[in-house]
């Protein structure tokens, strides 16, 4: 397996909220993949091969006289992600039921046990997204249902649903390290009848699911959601975050165009998860 170089910026701001979470977001919408976010900033990565000196031209809150920023950057490979990692990540549980936790942490006595190495990929259940779409995940009614996980990242939320009685489960990531992963915490979780799949929506080809989950930035939710809406099978449920409560009224007025119904949303530091039915 060749290796991955990524870039790693290390950002200072204040004030840290709501300066970090704006920050991340619209990283995230000029290619940063993985975030770490720490009591005075936020380490943010993007693959050296995606990156460029003016990356951060187009993001749009250095502009803001509201908000310091200060940053250094250099290279890292990925290998060196597990010592980040391994300083900064502890267990999380959602809602006394659902823990996802290192292999290095002691398990506990809840439902859903799931032990994530997270490596260079996105989704431990500590970023507002993922933890959002994990409690709208243990609302639904998964029992033989088939499932998307587009933007897989990690894999957790593919394998929470697999925990909760999910029939067949495909899970997408378009970037390879994240696929590579994915299938790593699959098999860490015996849950090995989930696909992992790497590509974008492109490979959804007469496909057909009664649950989608989509957590990915906005741009991306906006130009795929009439993809989902066509996997949709009748009464299908799609949830979507990786956005602000700001941007909800535009996703949901392109879900609306496609046919989808809201029902609900949860959120969380200005983050949103919403739910809707086909």
């Amino acid at each position: 397996m060749s290796i991955n170089v990524y870039i790693e910026y290390n950002f200072k701001v204040n004030p840290v909220q709501p300066t970090s979470d704006i920050l991340i977001a619209q990283l995230g919408e000029v290619g940063f993949e993985s975030f770490v976010e720490e009591d005075f900033g936020v380490l943010a990565y993007i693959q050296k091969q995606d990156w460029k000196e003016s990356i951060l031209e187009s993001v749009g809150i250095f502009e803001n006289p509201n908000f310091e920023l200060s940053y250094t950057f250099k290279e890292i490979e990925q290998e060196n992600w597990n010592a980040t990692w391994e300083q900064n990540f502890q267990p999380i549980v959602v809602d006394n039921v659902c823990m996802i936790r290192a292999p290095f942490h002691e398990k506990q006595d809840v439902v859903y046990d799931i032990v994530i190495e997270p490596k260079m990929s996105f989704g431990t259940g500590h970023h507002e997204t993922t933890h959002m779409m994990l409690q709208h995940l243990l609302e639904l009614d998964l029992e033989h249902k088939a499932v998307l996980d587009m933007g897989s990242g990690t894999g957790v939320l593919a394998i929470l649903a697999a925990m909760r009685g999910a029939k067949s489960i495909d899970a997408i990531d378009i970037d390879n390290w994240c696929y590579l992963n994915a299938k790593e915490n699959v098999e860490r979780n015996n849950v090995d009848f989930i696909n992992v799949y790497e590509g974008d929506a492109s490979l959804l080809v007469a496909q057909r699911y009664d649950v989608i989950i989509a957590n990915i930035n906005r741009n991306i939710l906006l130009e795929d959601i009439n993809t989902y809406a066509d996997c949709l099978n009748p009464n299908g449920v799609l949830l979507l975050s990786g956005f602000y409560t700001g941007d909800l009224e535009m996703i949901t007025k392109k879900c609306i165009d496609n046919k989808l119904r809201f029902q609900n949303n949860i959120e969380k530091n200005n983050w949103v998860a919403a739910k809707y039915v086909f």
